[in-house]
């Protein structure tokens, strides 16, 4: 069972990772990165919060190329005003016109601030359309994720996510992913296209700041069920929030879901 601690080690590793791939050598482990977090949330009493660690280049070089430029690191934390999602209601999505650049283009392993151009104008033009977010397809047409969070729908009690191959592989995606299999819910990675979404009875999104949300509907495809969405979002706050009421993971999927994959 992956803890909160556990997860902040995660998001540190991939920091640093992400990092590297940009081409900057972080200056810190990730046992240092852990502890400015935990002591920058004790400072502040903090509880319940988003915590984002930020690395940039220095302004030594006025130059594309950045060799030579210092690395900084800053940590800034936010009150987490409302940690509970609506799972009742769901969120409408489009699909959006922009897509994922291939892995040719751009390390789409890294979680980088340039990557996330294309998802802000895919979600503001989502939002002028009067949808909450938009699912994102890659360069050949299949299914990846919404704007900044990843995608998994529900069929016979059984999970299908689109495989990470153009875009990132989300912790969280990796902790529900895990949590789900422990309970005995039957996960299926693999590429997906938009019309496959009508053969699926539940969507939802996970992301940090997502964690679960539910999907009520993809363009005019309306998702009715929240069955399995409810107690997946169950799974993930009993692991990540409710540490002191631990209970088996397989204990809390009820015995009339037939998960079938």
């Amino acid at each position: 069972m992956r803890s909160a601690s556990k997860r902040s080690h995660d998001h540190a590793r991939r920091l640093i990772h992400s990092a590297g791939r940009l081409g900057m050598e972080l200056p810190f482990s990730v046992d240092a990165l852990v502890a400015a977090k935990a002591e920058l949330l004790s400072r502040n009493d903090l509880r319940d919060a988003y915590v984002r660690p930020v690395v940039w280049r220095g302004s030594n070089e006025m130059d594309i190329s950045t060799d030579g430029s210092d690395v900084h690191c800053a940590i800034a934390a936010w009150v987490w005003a409302d940690p509970t999602p609506d799972l009742e209601n769901g969120i409408a999505l489009t699909v959006a016109d922009w897509r994922r650049p291939p892995r040719s283009s751009v390390p789409t392993d890294a979680k980088a601030a340039g990557l996330y151009m294309i998802s802000t104008m895919a979600k503001d033009e989502a939002r002028r359309q009067g949808y909450s977010d938009a699912v994102m397809l890659d360069c050949a047409g299949r299914l990846t994720e919404a704007t900044g969070a990843n995608l998994f729908f529900v069929r016979n009690g059984a999970l299908h996510t689109p495989s990470p191959g153009h875009f990132l592989n989300g912790i969280t995606r990796q902790t529900v992913i895990h949590l789900a299999r422990e309970a005995g819910i039957p996960v299926r990675e693999y590429d997906l296209f938009p019309q496959d979404i009508r053969d699926f009875s539940e969507c939802f999104l996970v992301g940090t700041a997502a964690e679960v949300t539910a999907v009520a509907s993809i363009g005019g495809h309306v998702f009715t069920d929240r069955t399995v969405t409810r107690w997946v979002s169950t799974l993930y706050h009993q692991a990540v929030r409710d540490k002191g009421r631990y209970m088996p993971a397989a204990q809390l999927v009820p015995a009339d879901i037939d998960c079938v994959a």
